[in-house]
């Protein structure tokens, strides 16, 4: 089994945090970071970007890099008087899940919005990060067995339907 595949070793994240609405981030940061120690998960590299839309280059510095499984993103896109938050997480979003595909790596998107008040970003500080470390963790779990599934089936040992969860 490659070292990819092998469920022991720890599985190791980088953090992409937006410094806009700073007070918001920097919770949810925190949050992140105690969910993934809870998760036997490895902070390694935390980055802040001014903001959600500047977060692609970092997730895309992170992805290349050997030490890290997966990306956890942070950040609050809050509505204002234009169309600029959707602008901002459309497009921020888009980038980030092409840059997952082009890497091979999960990248969890711990974003909230656009559309939310300061008030509702404040109520999903909590439910955003520990989902978006969650979802890096798991995916990373469940990407080897998927990895371990193809070794064991280039070399005959499995037939059938497979089943990751």
């Amino acid at each position: 089994m490659t070292r990819d595949a092998n469920f022991t070793d720890p599985i190791r994240l980088g953090v992409v945090v937006a410094e806009f609405n700073g007070e918001i981030t920097s919770s949810m940061l925190d949050r992140a970071c105690k969910h993934a120690k809870e998760l036997d998960a490895e902070i390694r590299y935390i980055c802040y970007a001014p903001g959600t839309f500047d977060m692609p280059l970092f997730v895309e510095g992170l992805l290349s890099r050997d030490d890290v499984d997966a990306v956890v993103t942070l950040g609050a896109v809050i509505k204002g008087e234009t169309m600029h938050d959707e602008v901002v997480a459309f497009n921020a979003s888009r980038l980030i899940a092409d840059l997952a595909l082009r890497y091979g790596k999960p990248v969890a998107l711990g974003i909230s919005g656009p559309g939310m008040s300061y008030e509702q970003a404040m109520d999903r500080i909590n439910p955003v990060s520990t989902r978006a470390v969650s979802a890096a963790v798991s995916m990373v779990r469940r990407l080897r067995m998927l990895k371990g599934i193809d070794s064991n089936m280039e070399r005959g040992e499995g037939t059938g339907t497979m089943v990751i969860r």
